[in-house]
């Protein structure tokens, strides 16, 4: 797997990637929901950059 930057500048996206890394944990079945919730947080960040 590749290697992620500690960190991207932004607190909202470094707290989701840090989030991901939770998958280890789970079952693979289990890993759909978290990247979902992913993306849809990054999603929700891209979101108000268009906003401001």
């Amino acid at each position: 797997m590749t290697e992620l930057p500690e960190e991207t500048g932004d607190e909202r996206v470094d707290a989701v990637m840090a989030g991901l890394g939770r998958v280890t944990a789970l079952p693979v079945g289990e890993h759909v929901q978290v990247f979902e919730e992913a993306f849809s947080a990054l999603e929700e960040t891209l979101g108000s950059v268009d906003d401001a």
